[in-house]
């Protein structure tokens, strides 16, 4: 065997010292990453994307992104007993504060100006000699009054509801979720107050009755399942409590916005007058 003698370059006599290697793999896969993840949230940016303090506007920003069409669906099926479960099935992807907020605002509105309108059909109606009786006069005592109760029920006691359920272990849902389905449960409550302003008890109350089920079931179908979860089976009556509360707020309702009556009552006389 015979061997060659090479004559090597200056360069590879420098040894290892001599070499120099630069990889772009960590930096390549930083930036593919970094792309990956501001795609995945729908938007490209030239830099780190940066987060959001609870504290801060941009934080809401997404609960309130939501279509009319979403939120207009996301209302009249809650008057849908049979539908899935409400959470998975008109939820998904997430939940919103857009659409329970104008509702409740909404019930407010309504629950004020149909009792007014009411109260002076009623007053014209006792005494349609009296011309005065035909102007529409408002009481801002109430809307101070459904403010506070729509708003206290609609929002208050979801979050107090997300809280125990919190400090009792089941986290199955979020707060957002929570204030979802209690908001959008309301809804069946605007056109029942639009139709309480017919000045007959009987018809009135069967009308708050409907509601009261319809918004009830709905509240119970979408709340026990969440309560089921716990370990501890005494938490299943969180339900009980929340029903008796519902039917309390709907007795409001019928008392404080749509107790007036003609003088001569149209109907059967109201039991609870």
């Amino acid at each position: 065997m015979a061997y060659v003698a090479i004559e090597s370059d200056e360069r590879m006599d420098e040894g290892p010292e001599g070499l120099q290697f630069q990889s772009f793999l960590r930096t390549d896969a930083r930036a593919a990453n970094q792309g990956s993840t501001n795609a995945s949230r729908g938007y490209i940016s030239d830099g780190p994307a940066k987060s959001s303090g609870f504290w801060t506007l941009d934080y809401y920003q997404p609960y309130f992104d939501v279509d009319t069409k979403t939120v207009l669906r996301r209302c009249y099926t809650t008057l849908l007993p049979r539908s899935p479960s409400y959470l998975s099935a008109h939820l998904t992807p997430s939940a919103d504060l857009y659409g329970p907020f104008w509702t409740l605002t909404t019930l407010i509105f309504a629950l004020f100006v149909f009792s007014s309108l009411a109260s002076s059909i009623a007053a014209y109606l006792s005494n349609p000699s009296d011309s005065s009786a035909a102007v529409l006069e408002y009481d801002f005592g109430l809307l101070s009054t459904a403010v506070g109760l729509v708003y206290a029920y609609g929002l208050g006691v979801p979050v107090l509801l997300w809280l125990a359920l919190r400090y009792l272990g089941v986290g199955e849902w979020s707060v957002v979720e929570a204030i979802s389905v209690w908001g959008y449960g309301q809804f069946v409550w605007i056109p029942v107050s639009l139709l309480c302003v017919i000045p007959v008890p009987v018809v009135r109350w069967v009308l708050v009755g409907i509601a009261f089920l319809f918004s009830g079931w709905f509240l119970a179908a979408n709340v026990y399942p969440i309560l089921a979860t716990a370990d501890a089976k005494p938490v299943r009556l969180i339900i009980i409590l929340l029903a008796a509360l519902h039917a309390g707020v709907a007795l409001c309702f019928k008392i404080l916005f749509f107790s007036y009556y003609v003088v001569k009552e149209v109907g059967p006389q109201d039991p609870l007058p």
